[in-house]
Parts: structure tokens; C-alpha cells; sequence
């Protein structure tokens, strides 16, 4: 049943709509220059009713549109009642007219014809009365019978003449009852509205708010896109039904036949919005189709808020409104609607192009074995390299070239450019794949092949902007020639050459941090024994940063592009005036001391000489200094960056800790970090805790 309110909802509110838009379309001034009348006082009244019914059906048909649901089925069950009363009323007067022809007022018993068409007319006013008690769920039935009089009357052999007078007199009758009815139920309406008010002003929120609150329940409640598409499909269904099979059909050809009939269904800012919502529906089918192409049905799940057709959708809207659609001839409005739906399909094409983007990408990076995802990556890929380039051919052909048409031929030229580059890096990847190891600065090739579509993109938006500027100076000057260029300026050529400069500045800064830190030498590997923290793979060399984390070179720049903070522990990746540790051609052995200088650093301000204090301080008072080993470790590389006799695994296998705190050493004993992180301190500690 609710799926039954929903359908009702929206097919009982079409008619209202319609009604809309044959008044817009009523041209009244020129009705009225034709009327014709004895007096100019009567012509005036004639104009004055014609105008009053004009703006009445208008207030009616909006009046009718935004009732409830419940309100609008009993309107039009009270609708099907009258329809039902007045066949009922034409069937008498039928059935009068064809007794008075006939010429037999006698018994009707005794006549056999007479008793057929008696028999005939009583049971279609029986039938009629019954079905409009139905309607109404009232068991009166009598209400419903006026027109029954004539037939009661043929009955008792009423004359002839006697019938039509009965019959116009149960006409009147069932109109004072119509009458009656209206006039009891001429303030719905109104109440309506009033009970709709104060539910509105008892939320207790801001104007502001109260006013989205409306239009979004309005919104929701009566399906205000689904509405207006199915309208605007039942407008185009009547106009195709209509010019079926003429002369001018035959001779435009199928495809400017549709063309044709769409631009006669945007002639009302009704019909104008119906196809802004069946363009964004189609928009919305074709994006899926190309998810569901690519991915399956998991892909549907992924609903991003630029992939619904609301864009294509208020694109339409927009260059109509802007472009003065409605207002133009027959002619010239198809072919300016056959340029607005080549910029919405380019707009398409581009959403499918951001769509197919990542999935072949991943198929690519993540090494996937699947042949016929691959073989549907590529399929969508050759279909966006080649479609815009034939679209731009196509338009080509019927315009001459200006600054319009170069935009959309420069907008199908983007898309193509974007899906060479998609396919350029997808072939890197799989060609890495094919050689079954990494390819040697593949990051920086991607790097330069993204960098190269980018700056391809900046010069055909410059041609653009330059070639539009170049027309408004020497050719046909305009405000919305000049606005489209500003626009056009900020968003394609100033925005992508500062996003340009910005990313090459970024990668610059990365790459100078980067050649900066000291390379690891194979010993310091080897003592490390792990993976890099970013990618997860085994290093066979890694660069080290100041705070000691070893990582891949190429990982800690493209972390670096991301933000200027080491991955681990969140300190800033800058020069500073101590080297972390020593680079491979200084390495030194492992169980030889550091010198006393880099022992010991200098602090760089009394503030982190505080905050070292502070931190001894807290540990003498824990009292772990020994039984805490990776405490000790953790406060030893701060301080001695330098030193390579860090704690490591091995050594505080040497070491346990006793129930009472204190350290016991076994064979080999290794020096331990203490508090003061100098070794010979901690050997005199460790001798004197045995």
C-alpha cells in the first residue's frame, strides 16, 4: 500500500500541472484582440471575465497541486461523482428525446419496444446511482437519483410533453445539490492552509530555518523530481503522438523529429523544469551504467554526491535561463537545446572519465589478475578516448567555428587528454607487473606523465581564453561573451596554473628535504632488522630521519608531499644543527664509544634544557630507571641522536628485572641506558646492583 500512495501521489498531481502549462501558453492578449461585441462596454466585461478565469484557473490548478494526498483522491472521487451525475442526466434526456419520437405515451407494459428502451435507461440510472453512492461511502442512495424523475413519470403514463419539463427540473436539482455541497466545502482550503501554518510556527527555530523546513517536507512530499519527469514524459508522449506520421516528420528524419519534439516541451518553465529532471535521471542511469560496467553491484553502493546527475541537471537549467530559451522561436530553440544537451553529454562524459579514473588504476596497482575486469577498464577507457573526439566532429560540421563551439570541442579534447594519461600510467603499472619487479623511478614518471596532461589541459584553456578574448575585441562584443571569459580565465587557467605551481614547489621542497638526510649504511640495516613503516617492504637502503625512523627515500617523499612530519612519531622533518646518525661512509663499529662531544649535545634552548630535567626528574621518582629498559632506550635516542650504542634487542636479553626492582645481570653483561645515558655510569651501576 505505500508504494500505492506513492504512485497515486505523483500521477493524481500531473493534471494540476498540466493545467499550468496550457495557461502559460494561453495567449490571452491576442484572444481577446479578437473578441467582438455590440458595445465597448460590453467588450470590456468580456475581457474582464476572460482575465478573471485566466488568473482563477491559475490559483485552482496551484490550489489543487498542493493539497494532501487524501484531499486530492476525495476531490477527484467527487470529480468521477459529477462525471457520473451528468452522464446519468444525459442518458434521461436521451431517452425522453427518443419516447417523444417514437409518438407512444400508452402503457409501457403494453408495448415491447417502449418496455426495452424502459428497461435499458433504468438500469444504466440504477447502476449510475449506485456508483456514486460508492464514491461518496454513504448508503443515501436517493441523494443520487434525481434523474430518475423522468423515468417514474414515464411509468405512470405522464404525457409526452410533461417528460423534458421533468427532466430539465431534475437537472436543477441535482445542480442545487452540487451547489450545496460546494458551498459547505468552500473553506477547506483554507482551513487547510491555517492548520498547515500553525504546525509551522509551532517549531520553535529560526526563520530561516523554517523556511528550508517547509520547502524540503514540500520537497519530499510530493516527489516534486519524479513529479515533474513523469509530467514532462507525458507532455513529450502527447507530442510525439500528435506529429506522428505528418509531412515534416518524414522529411526531418528520426533524430530531428526527437530533437524537434523536446524543444516543443520546454516551451513553459514547467516543461523547462520536467527536462532539467529527466536530463539529471538520465545523467544519474548513465553514471550507474558505467559503476555498474566496471565494478558490479558493489560499485552501485558508492554514492558520491558529483555522480548523481545533479549537475548535468543544473547545467541544463542554467545555460536555458541564461540563454533566453523560452522566449525564442520554434527553430532557433531546437537548435540552442541540441548545444545545451552537447554540453550536459560532455559533462557526462566527464563524470565517467572521474569514474573509470581510479578503477583502472587500481586494477594497475594492485597487480590484479582478472582479464575481464581488465578488458572492461580498457573497453570504458577506448570509448572516452574516441566518443568526444567524434562529438566535436559531429558539431563541427554544423556550426562554424566561434568562441562556443571552442569551448565544447576544447571540453571533448579535456576528456580525451585525461583518459590518454589514465591509460599512459595504467600501462607503466602493468609493465611493472610484467617484469615482476619495481621500476626504477616509476613515481617520478608518473609524476612527469601527470604533469605533462596538466599542462597540456592550461594550454588549450589558454587557446580558449585567448582566441575568446581575441573575438570580443575585434568581433561581437557581449556581457555574457565577457563573463564566460572571466570565468572561464579564473577556473581553468589562473586556478590550474597556481594548483600546478604549488605541487611543483611541494615537490621541490620534499625532494631537497630528502637529499638532505643521511643515507643508512648496510650495518645500521642490519641492526635495524625491519620494515619500512610506510610501505611495509624490506629495506635495502632507507634514508634516516632526526629522529631516528629509517625509511625508504622514495616513501618519505611521497610522504612529504602529504605533510612536513616523520610518519612515526610526528617530529618535524627539518635541518637541524646535529646529524642524526652517521651516514654509511662514517660508520663506525659497534662497540666502539661515541666521542664525549656527541655524547653529551648541547641543547638548543634553555627550554628543552628544562625539559630534560623535568624528565629526569620524573623518572628518579618512578624508580625504573634500570628495571625499564625500553623507557631508558626511548630517552637515550632522544638525547643521543648520534650514538650508535642505542639499546637494542639483543643487550636487554642480558638483563632481568627482580621482584624488587632491581636489575640482575647474567654472563656477558652489556652496558644499559641509564638516567644519565652515559655507558661507563651504567656499567659502575650494574656492577654495584651484583
Amino acid at each position: 500500500m505505500p508504494r500505492l500512495e506513492e504512485v497515486a501521489n505523483v500521477v493524481l498531481r500531473v493534471p494540476s500541472i498540466l493545467v499550468l502549462d496550457m495557461l502559460y501558453k494561453c495567449d490571452i492578449d491576442s484572444f481577446t484582440d479578437h473578441l467582438k461585441a455590440r458595445t465597448e462596454d460590453m467588450l470590456f466585461k468580456y475581457k474582464y471575465v476572460i482575465w478573471n478565469i485566466y488568473y482563477l484557473g491559475h490559483i485552482v490548478s496551484a490550489v489543487v497541486l498542493l493539497l494532501p494526498l487524501g484531499h486530492i483522491i476525495q476531490l477527484y472521487l467527487h470529480v468521477l461523482c459529477a462525471l457520473l451525475l451528468y452522464m446519468g442526466h444525459q442518458i434521461v434526456r436521451d431517452y425522453v428525446r427518443g419516447e417523444a419520437q417514437y409518438g407512444y405515451d400508452g402503457a409501457i407494459f403494453l408495448d415491447s419496444p417502449a418496455l426495452n428502451r424502459f428497461v435499458t435507461a433504468l438500469t444504466s440510472q440504477i447502476i449510475i446511482s449506485t456508483l456514486c453512492a460508492f464514491l461518496m461511502r454513504t448508503q443515501r442512495v436517493w441523494l443520487f437519483s434525481a434523474h430518475l424523475l423522468p423515468l417514474l413519470a414515464r411509468v405512470v403514463s405522464v404525457p409526452l410533453d410533461w417528460l423534458l419539463t421533468l427532466s430539465s427540473v431534475s437537472m436543477m436539482i441535482t445542480g442545487a445539490e452540487v451547489a450545496v455541497f460546494l458551498f459547505a466545502n468552500l473553506f477547506v482550503p483554507y482551513r487547510l492552509a491555517r492548520a498547515t501554518y500553525r504546525e509551522i510556527m509551532e517549531i520553535e527555530v529560526t526563520e530561516l530555518y523554517r523556511l528550508m523546513a517547509v520547502g524540503v517536507s514540500l520537497w519530499h512530499g510530493f516527489a516534486v523530481p519524479v513529479l515533474f519527469s513523469v509530467f514532462w514524459f507525458v507532455l513529450f508522449g502527447v507530442q510525439l503522438i500528435t506529429n506522428f506520421g505528418t509531412i515534416a516528420t518524414v522529411q526531418q528524419g528520426p533524430l530531428l523529429y526527437l530533437l524537434t519534439s523536446v524543444s516543443e516541451c520546454c516551451a513553459s518553465p514547467y516543461s523547462l523544469l520536467g527536462l532539467t529532471f529527466v536530463v539529471s535521471y538520465t545523467a544519474l542511469g548513465l553514471l550507474s551504467l558505467c559503476k555498474f560496467y566496471l565494478g558490479g553491484f558493489n560499485a552501485l553502493q558508492n554514492h558520491n554526491v558529483m555522480h548523481r546527475g545533479v549537475t548535468e541537471g543544473v547545467t541544463l537549467l542554467l545555460l536555458a535561463l541564461q540563454t533566453g530559451l523560452l522566449d525564442m522561436a520554434a527553430l532557433q530553440r531546437c537548435f540552442l537545446l541540441f548545444i545545451i544537451l552537447f554540453i550536459v553529454l560532455t559533462s557526462t562524459l566527464q563524470s565517467m572519465s572521474e569514474i573509470t579514473e581510479p578503477v583502472v588504476l587500481g586494477l594497475g596497482a594492485s597487480r590484479n589478475r582478472s582479464v575481464w575486469k581488465h578488458l572492461r577498464g580498457l573497453s570504458m577507457c577506448g570509448f572516452l578516448l574516441l566518443f568526444p573526439g567524434f562529438m566535436a566532429y559531429k558539431i563541427s560540421q554544423f556550426f562554424n567555428m566561434d568562441f562556443w563551439l571552442l569551448i565544447l570541442v576544447s571540453s571533448c579534447m579535456l576528456t580525451s587528454l585525461q583518459v590518454t594519461g589514465t591509460l599512459l600510467i595504467y600501462s607503466l603499472f602493468m609493465v611493472e607487473v610484467w617484469r615482476g619487479s619495481a621500476l626504477p623511478g616509476l613515481d617520478e614518471i608518473v609524476y612527469y606523465v601527470n604533469g605533462v596532461c596538466r599542462v597540456l589541459e592550461f594550454v588549450v584553456a589558454v587557446c580558449v581564453v585567448a582566441y575568446g578574448a581575441w573575438e570580443s575585441l575585434w568581433g561581437e562584443w557581449s556581457w555574457m561573451g565577457a563573463s564566460v571569459i572571466i570565468i572561464h580565465s579564473y577556473c581553468n587557467v589562473w586556478l590550474r596554473a597556481q594548483a600546478g605551481w604549488k605541487s611543483f614547489l611541494l615537490r621541490q621542497e620534499a625532494a631537497r628535504k630528502i637529499n638532505v638526510l643521511p643515507r643508512a649504511s648496510a650495518e645500521q640495516l642490519q641492526d635495524h632488522n625491519d620494515v619500512c613503516a610506510i610501505c611495509f617492504q624490506d629495506m635495502t637502503s632507507a634514508v634516516i630521519t632526526y629522529c631516528g625512523h629509517f625509511f625508504h627515500g622514495n616513501c618519505l617523499r611521497k610522504w612529504l608531499y602529504v605533510q612536513e612530519t616523520c610518519p612515526m612519531c610526528h617530529a618535524s622533518i627539518k635541518p637541524s644543527s646535529a646529524k642524526p646518525t652517521a651516514t654509511a661512509g662514517e660508520a663506525q663499529p659497534t662497540h666502539q664509544n661515541p666521542p664525549p662531544s656527541e655524547q653529551h649535545p648541547r641543547p638548543e634552548s634553555h627550554q628543552e634544557e628544562q625539559e630534560e630535567q623535568q624528565e629526569q626528574e620524573e623518572q628518579e621518582e618512578q624508580g625504573d630507571d634500570v628495571c625499564s629498559p625500553e623507557r631508558n632506550c626511548d630517552e637515550s635516542d632522544r638525547k643521543y641522536p648520534n650514538s650508535e650504542r642505542n639499546c637494542s634487542k639483543d643487550s636487554l636479553q642480558h638483563l632481568h628485572c627482580g621482584a624488587n626492582g632491581d636489575s640482575q645481570s647474567v654472563a656477558n653483561p652489556v652496558p644499559s641506558c641509564s638516567s644519565d645515558g652515559d655507558p661507563k655510569v651504567a656499567s659502575q651501576e650494574l656492577r654495584e646492583a651484583d
